[in-house]
């Protein structure tokens, strides 16, 4: 089916309203989908009869299989021939991430939009979820199971997976959004053709780097509270997701470190690259998170075996090393042997002032309570370290990063790989 048409000169304003192409549907529903043979047909009849009967605009389905081996295409394609509203599409390669693009970037409607095939979602929120994007409020839509105005049903098991990453996403790419891996979105057929070709991920960390480029193009992202059903017999890998996800992190992380430009995307606003400070800001702050973990990973193991006035140096000393490599390289854009041993030298004066730092909190701890237990001493370590933190940047910026030491090139090429 042929792409709807986007007139050169045409730009994102949030106050117009907007039309769908003449012939197409406004709202093209895609989900995804990869071996789901047992769910497809009642999720597909159930938004079928209800984009019929409640939603006020012309809407189709769009099945986007992606490499499934098991009947799902089949049924697919059988559904697309029973039913008006309802096409399907197959893809060779698996991706959640690649069968969205691709069926976004085909779509004839104006707005597009996917959920889950388990419609974990109230379908009450599809509406709302569209609204501001037809409207022209703003660009792009996402449902959020997080915050007030919320009614989630789930394990607690994902409960705390989904706000560990959430929190993760705001610390380390600084995002304003709530919910990124929620399977309920939407957004305005323009601004998603211009805006895919750019993000890099096709799998399941897609969302959360379409949203974070979004957010960093200036665009406005309206969040919807939904009420969720989690689905207990979903065959998502958590593990490897997570992995997955924590590797995206770390590439947006550094993507942004460099500077984010939309190079050849017409239409949306160029993001210009972040003043030197900021940029390292961030680069540090990603840093911070990934050796943060590692320290309270190193801390619970060497525990068994050793003080925690021990178990703190240890960890301390195996996290600084690593860390100054890591901003000496990232932040700093500093690389080669030149002056190598000066900024180690930089990193271990650090490391002398969190020690000092942290093991001042644990004394202070061990007087108020003389046994505290694991967690509530990781508490206060991690209290301490946002201290010792502040205190390294400063420290290794005005060490490494010397303002008569000439900085990488590749700090001055925003967007470059």
């Amino acid at each position: 089916m042929a792409a709807a048409s986007c007139p050169d000169d045409e730009r994102h304003d949030v106050e117009r309203p907007m039309r769908e192409p003449a012939g197409a549907p406004l709202l093209d529903v895609v989900i995804p989908v990869h071996n789901e043979e047992r769910e497809l047909e009642r999720s597909v009849r159930l938004l079928a009869g209800y984009l019929a009967d409640h939603f006020p605009y012309p809407a189709r389905i769009t099945i986007a299989d992606n490499a499934s081996t098991d009947g799902t295409w089949q049924l697919a394609k059988r559904l697309a021939a029973e039913l008006r509203a309802v096409r399907a599409l197959h893809l060779d390669r698996k991706g959640r991430g690649r069968a969205l693009k691709n069926a976004w970037m085909q779509s004839d409607a104006a707005v597009l939009a996917y959920m889950d095939v388990d419609l974990s979602t109230d379908l009450n929120a599809l509406l709302p979820l569209v609204a501001p994007l037809i409207s022209g409020h703003s660009q792009v839509s996402i449902g959020r199971r997080l915050g007030p105005g919320v009614r989630v049903v789930r394990g607690p098991k994902r409960e705390l997976i989904s706000r560990c990453y959430n929190l993760l996403v705001r610390l380390s790419l600084g995002a304003r959004f709530r919910d990124a891996q929620c399977g309920f979105k939407a957004i305005r057929a323009d601004v998603a053709r211009q805006l895919l070709p750019v993000v890099e991920d096709e799998s399941w960390f897609f969302d959360t780097e379409l949203l974070t480029l979004a957010e960093r193009a200036g665009l406005r992202i309206y969040e919807v509270p939904v009420d969720w059903v989690d689905d207990p017999d979903s065959r998502v890998d958590i593990l490897s997701t997570a992995l997955e996800d924590l590797r995206g992190i770390w590439r947006m992380s550094r993507r942004l470190a460099r500077g984010l430009t939309f190079e050849g995307v017409a239409g949306l606003r160029e993001a210009a690259p972040s003043p030197d400070t900021t940029r390292q800001l961030w680069s540090f702050g990603a840093i911070g998170v990934f050796s943060t973990l590692a320290y309270f990973g190193l801390y619970w193991v060497f525990r068994d075996v050793a003080s925690a006035a021990l178990a703190n140096a240890g960890s301390l000393l195996i996290t600084a090393v690593a860390n100054t490599a890591a901003n000496r390289r990232l932040t700093f854009g500093v690389r080669g042997r030149r002056m190598l041993a000066r900024d180690h030298t930089g990193g271990l004066v650090a490391l002398g002032i969190a020690l000092t730092i942290t093991t001042a909190s644990l004394a202070a701890l061990r007087a108020v309570r003389a046994d505290p237990g694991r967690v509530v001493e990781l508490v206060v370590l991690g209290c301490a370290n946002l201290v010792a933190t502040v205190t390294r940047f400063v420290l290794l910026r005005a060490w490494i990063y010397h303002p008569r030491r000439p900085a990488s090139p590749m700090l001055r090429i925003p967007g470059r790989p």
